[in-house]
């Protein structure tokens, strides 16, 4: 028999007794890979497929007697030849699978929605994704329709977002941006995977009332209002006779509104009202009243967050009952913030300031009062009429020092007392 013909026949033959074989190395290799990790070696599927198709081959001698002929030996090594190949692509494949097969795979992980990577944007490396609102945006049942402002706000933004994450989780987002910067009450979201959106959303029940606290009452004084005041800021009115301190409400400047500290401020809260701008500059109109009531059921523009650009305007604050009527009688007032660090130093340090101390940090010097002496021997509070807040005594800081505290050369201190008394302290004792 020809040649060609002869590796023609072991062609076949090779695909034939290869199929089983190709098939357990590729089972084989994806399972090794998958659970272990490991890569079978080229070798052991050598063996693994000649012996698997030495089988295969055996079983059809016998049953062609033409096989196991002398003369057949090319089509024979062109068979072997075609099984390895087999085997050894199958592995490969199979090794490939189960490396890029996911370790844990659950219920919730196949139900997931995904964005289509054609909505995904590359900003600075990172993939994000712009949420279009398709259609018009629809009222929520057992709400007041939405004012169109509103409604061509939500329309109109720009909604951009990380597009790492799931659908469901961009659906929250959406929504509590919407929340959060439109102060909607409550909003259905629903997005596709080309990032549309199916907008439902609730207005406003309610702007400066649903804000001031209860008990209190909120009150507009002309001002110099402070750069960067935001609302929840807590802020003190100073006026003629009169110191009265609250939660800052929402604030104008510059001659533009702003609500919570800048932006438009809607007409609850102490922004664009026409009686307000009315009423004169170093004062109150002829009816002074607070603006803690309920307002008004009218349409008003969606508010925006932010903080003031500073300069002349008007402070909302929420204040005690009692101090609404003199607050508002006494026109115009000085706007001074607070601290609200959640750290007890701040606080020490605004009483102490307000009492007319200041903190100092000293060095004790080398032949000093303090030197090789104690606070308590020296009589740092009596002689000095200071106080030590914090000793540094050999690399370790003592906060409160007792009066047995011994201080040397080089230790510091934290010092407080008034501008003289301090004065005085350094150029005697350190």
């Amino acid at each position: 028999m020809a040649l060609p013909v002869e590796i023609l026949f072991g062609i076949y033959l090779g695909v034939l007794t290869g199929i089983i074989p190709a098939l357990i190395a590729g089972v084989l290799g994806f399972i090794f890979k998958y659970f272990t990790g490991v890569t079978i070696p080229g070798l052991g599927v050598v063996a693994l497929a000649l012996a698997i198709a030495g089988v295969n081959g055996g079983l059809l001698a016998l049953n062609d007697q033409t096989i196991r002929s002398s003369d057949r030996a090319p089509a024979i090594l062109t068979a072997i030849l075609v099984v390895l190949m087999l085997s050894l692509y199958a592995h490969a494949q199979g090794d490939k699978l189960g490396a890029n097969v996911p370790k844990r795979v659950s219920f919730r992980k196949l139900r997931e929605r995904t964005l289509s990577t054609d909505v995904v944007e590359l900003v600075g490396g990172r993939g994000q994704v712009r949420v279009t609102v398709a259609g018009e945006v629809g009222d929520m049942e057992g709400y007041p329709p939405l004012p169109a402002e509103t409604r061509r706000a939500i329309a109109d933004g720009e909604w951009t977002f990380p597009a790492d994450v799931p659908l469901e989780e961009l659906e929250t987002r959406f929504a509590e941006r919407l929340k959060t910067e439109l102060e909607l009450v409550d909003v259905s979201v629903r997005i596709d995977e080309e990032a549309r959106a199916t907008v439902a959303a609730a207005p406003p029940t309610g702007g400066l009332s649903k804000r001031v606290p209860k008990g209190k009452r909120a009150v507009s004084v002309p001002a110099l209002v402070p750069t960067g005041l935001a609302r929840g800021d807590v802020v003190r009115i100073v006026a003629a006779d009169l110191t009265v301190e609250g939660t800052l409400l929402a604030a104008r400047s510059g001659g533009k509104p702003v609500e919570g500290g800048g932006g438009s401020t809607p007409t609850a809260a102490g922004g664009d009202d026409p009686e307000a701008d009315a009423r004169p500059e170093n004062g109150r109109g002829e009816d002074p009243r607070t603006d803690g009531g309920e307002p008004a059921a009218t349409p008003t523009a969606p508010p925006t967050t932010g903080t003031t650009t500073g300069g002349e305007g008007r402070v909302t604050v929420a204040v005690d009952r009692s101090e609404a009527g003199p607050l508002l009688r006494a026109g115009r007032g000085r706007v001074l913030v607070c601290s609200r660090g959640t750290r007890r130093e701040f606080e020490l340090t605004t009483l102490l300031r307000r009492a007319g101390k200041r903190f100092r940090k000293v060095t004790v010097v080398a032949g000093g009062a303090l030197d090789g002496h104690t606070i308590g021997e020296v009589g740092v509070r009596e002689a000095y009429d200071v106080a030590v807040l914090a000793a540094r005594h050999e690399a370790e800081w003592t906060v409160a020092p007792s009066g047995s505290q011994s201080l040397a050369a080089g230790d510091e201190l934290f010092v407080v007392g008034t501008r003289e008394a301090l004065d005085r302290f350094g150029e005697v004792a350190a």
